[in-house]
Formats: C-alpha cells, structure tokens, sequence
C-alpha cells in the first residue's frame, strides 16, 4: 500500500471515503513522520492528544455518513494563529507561555470542516524574516540538499515550519500567512504550492499581527488541488474583522480545469531584473510556454513603479508593526522583566529588550523613526502614494490581460548564514511584494529544479477576487512540469 503520508490531500479524501484506512491511521502514520524529523525543528509545539481526539471524531462521522470536507486531514497550524488551550507564540519570546481562550477564525474554519491539528509550526519572529532563522525557537531546516553539499537550507520564511512540514510529508497541508511573499517565497523554497488569496479573502481574527494593511492567511500544500481545498474552508466573511469582504466563496476544487483557452497571460518587463539568474529566466520562458500551450495568450505589460516597491514596503510594514508590536509590554501577557528597583517604564523597556529578537527591534525602530513627527510625510506619507501608484499599474495592466506569470524567488534556497546582510535578505521578495501591496491574489508552483537540484516556482498574480483564474493557470503548470522531485 501507498506511504499514507506520501498521498495529496484529495488522495486522502479519497481514501477516508473509501475506508482504505482511518482518520486513526492517517494520524497516527503522520504523528510518527513528525517524531521522526524533529531535527527539521518544524513545530513549536506538538498536539498529539488533540490530534488523535479528533481523528477519532471524524472517524465517527465518515461512518455515520456526516463528514465534513476536510474530516481526518492531518494539517500543521503556523503558530501565528491563536489556538484555544493550546500555546501561541507568534515564533516569540515575548509570548512564551501564552494560551490563548480563543481560536482564530481561520483555524477554526479548519477543524470545523474536520481537520486534525497536529501542532504549531516554527516560523520567523512576528512573522519577519525570510529564512526562519529569526525565530526564538531556533531555526527551521529544510528537508532539501543540495547536490554534493551536506550544508544545511533555510526553509524560506516566515512560513518556514509550515515549508518544511508539508514538504518533509509531516503534515498533509498547513496554514501560512503572507506579508510580503511569507508564504509563496517558503512554497517555491521547498518545492510545493502556496496561495496568498485577494486581501480580506481570509479572517485575520485571531491571527497575531504583524502590518494590518497586509497579512494575509492561505494554505500551504503539495499540489494546486489540496491549496483549493483547503482554501475553500479557510475564506469566508468573519464580522469580526473589518476588513473581511462579504462575497461569495466558490468551491474552488471543484472549479480547476487547467483551461486557459481565452485568458491573456501578462509578462511584466519590469521583473526582468538586471542579472537575473539565467536558471530563473529560462524557467520563467518555459512557465510562459506551458501557459500558452494550455491555451493563453501571452502579452507584454509593464508594471512602471516596480522599482519602488521594495522601498515603499519596507517603510509601511515597519511602520504598521511598530505600532502592532506596542501592546507587547509585559503587563497583561506574556515575558514580564521586573529590574530590582526598576519603575513602570523600566519594566517597558526591560520586557521588550528581553523579549524581541534583534530583526524585530530593527523594524520597529524602523517603523517608529518613519511615524515619527518631522518624518512621517517624508517617509510614510510617501510610501502611501507610491503604494497607491503600484496599485494603479496593475489595474491599468489588467486592460491588457487576465493573469500575471514571474518567478517567485531571485534563486534557489541559499545556506544558513549566507545572507547576514539584511538588505541581501530583503531583496528575496523582489517579485513577491507589489501583489502584496495591491492585496491581489497570488500563487506558488514549483516548476523545476536549479542547477544542484534544488526546487524553483513560478508566481501567478491575478485579479481581486479571482483566485479561480489563479488556481487554474498553476494547475496548467503543474500539469506541465509535473515536479515530481521530492527530500530525500
């Protein structure tokens, strides 16, 4: 019989309904994946008592008829999503030890539809970085290598632990979040899809935040079909986030076709950066190739303020986290630091000197200097106006076309300490930050293999809304690629 957790989501939906085996068998054989790659150091917690509770549930409701859509999908929860009695840390010092009364909407979507939690996943600080070597709880290690290197690589962040799990075959799927490309950079890292859906797609109630104007919740799987599936259970109108949008949620599954006979496929000019890794440009060439054969038209656009993209997000995201981040003081929950003889204000400062990591002060310090009286119309008010302008390229580029086609990452994963530099590391979310920015829906496809064998995606963007277009243009190239490379 097939490995039970080499199978698709949708393979294991398959076998429930079936009775191939249980929701107790799924778990289980997914529960000892997960002990035996902890040295990936995916999760921070584990939950295998909730975990094989719930499996027992939906075994009970497969036979009585009554399962919910997602009934015995073993699933990893990012541990941004604030879980009820079960510890959220938001990959924090500050928060350790914090047991939130509540469920976020998102999660909560989740295990109403019948998923099984298998715990919470690593992920950089407060969801800032791009490797997952910010986190309080160590590093997450990718399951790839590189050919003829032992030399350990990032996972891609801040979604890293949720990365490594799905692609390690640890977790079926998982939740991630997305700021400035923290779920589809980690997605094309590892070699499997991600989907950041249309701004306001997904309840941010109960997510712990980071740039309000930005997070995003979507799924994490390895193929197209499961990210679908899983999708449809994770959007919905929530009152209590205000800017949930109250529309309509397809099935989206059950939507995909792949046809993209009279869709207009748009090739942004402005994303063929100066010394682009020939590796990524042919790649990008052969994505183009495959979307045409599936029955696109392929066009040139141009994006015109791309350039200022980077710039632009990295004054607004510090900004919005520098006031988010303002609640932690060590008062109500979380590390407290009291210095002997120490007044309120001492305690402030000690708390938060203990309890953020070094990238997390510098993007509040970041952010606070960009709010600040004297700079705010130089520096935020500016980013406003330049974000608005990259919005406005886009939907002046959707005249021309239904679709967007780039490369998710500038490379392939890199090594642990390879880039120190912040600004080097800022840089691998050149092609995902202007849809984040615009709040537009977008994809990660894993579409081949660099030069020593490390996975690479391809990014689609589309319209507000339609993550149905998305979805079907990264089933086209999947269908085409048809990666099948998988850790070793």
């Amino acid at each position: 019989m097939t490995v039970l957790t080499d199978l698709t989501i949708a393979g294991m939906k398959a076998g429930l309904a079936r009775r191939d085996f249980s929701a107790a068998e799924l778990t289980a054989a997914h529960l000892t994946a997960m002990e035996q790659a902890r040295g990936l150091n995916a999760f921070i917690v584990e939950t295998p008592e909730i975990a094989t509770g719930q499996a027992a549930a939906a075994d009970m409701a497969l036979a009585r008829g009554e399962a919910r859509p997602l009934a015995g999908i073993p699933l990893g929860i990012k541990d941004l999503f604030c879980t009820q009695g079960v510890q959220t840390t938001a990959g924090s010092k500050i928060l350790q030890g914090f047991i939130p009364q509540y469920e976020s909407t998102v999660s909560g979507k989740l295990l109403a539809d019948g998923a099984v939690m298998l715990g919470k996943l690593n992920m950089d600080e407060f969801a800032m970085g791009s490797s997952n070597e910010t986190s309080a709880y160590g590093k997450v290690i990718s399951p790839w290598k590189a050919e003829n290197s032992n030399r350990e690589l990032v996972p891609g962040g801040s979604s890293g632990g949720s990365a490594a799990a799905v692609a390690a075959r640890i977790a079926a799927g998982a939740t991630g979040t997305d700021t400035g490309g923290s779920i589809r950079q980690p997605a094309a890292f590892v070699g499997i899809s991600g989907i950041k859906p249309t701004y306001g797609r997904c309840s941010r109630w109960g997510v712990v935040a980071f740039a309000s104007s930005l997070d995003q919740a979507g799924p994490m799987a390895r193929t197209v079909e499961d990210c679908a599936l899983l999708l449809t259970s994770m959007c919905g109108y929530d009152a209590k986030d205000s800017t949930s949008l109250n529309v309509p949620v397809p099935d989206f599954a059950a939507g995909l076709t792949g046809d993209l006979r009279g869709k207009r496929v748009g090739v942004p000019k402005e994303y063929r950066l100066d010394g682009m890794d020939a590796t990524i440009a042919k790649l990008w060439d052969q994505g183009l190739e495959w979307l045409n054969a599936a029955g696109a038209t392929i066009v040139d656009v141009s994006l015109p303020h791309t350039k200022y993209a980077l710039p632009a997000y990295y004054i607004i995201a510090p900004a919005e986290a520098s006031s988010n981040l303002a609640r932690y003081d060590g008062v109500r929950y979380g590390l407290r630091v009291t210095p002997p003889g120490g007044n309120l204000a001492d305690m402030y400062s000690a708390t938060r000197a203990a309890g953020f990591g070094a990238e997390v002060k510098r993007r509040i310090m970041i952010g606070t200097y960009v709010l600040s009286a004297g700079y705010y119309d130089a520096y935020y008010t500016q980013a406003q106006r330049v974000r608005a302008l990259i919005a406005r390229d886009f939907e002046q580029a959707w005249e021309h076309c239904d679709l967007l086609l780039t490369p998710t990452a500038p490379s392939a994963a890199f090594a642990f300490g390879d880039k120190a530099d912040p600004l080097a590391m800022y840089l691998n979310d050149v092609f995902t930050v202007p849809s984040s920015l615009a709040g537009l829906p977008a994809m990660s496809v894993p579409a081949g293999l660099s030069p020593d064998g490390l996975p690479l995606g391809l990014q689609i963007i589309g319209k507000p809304l339609d993550e149905a277009g998305v979805l079907d243009a990264g089933l086209a190239i999947e269908r085409a690629a048809n990666f099948t490379a998988k850790p070793l």
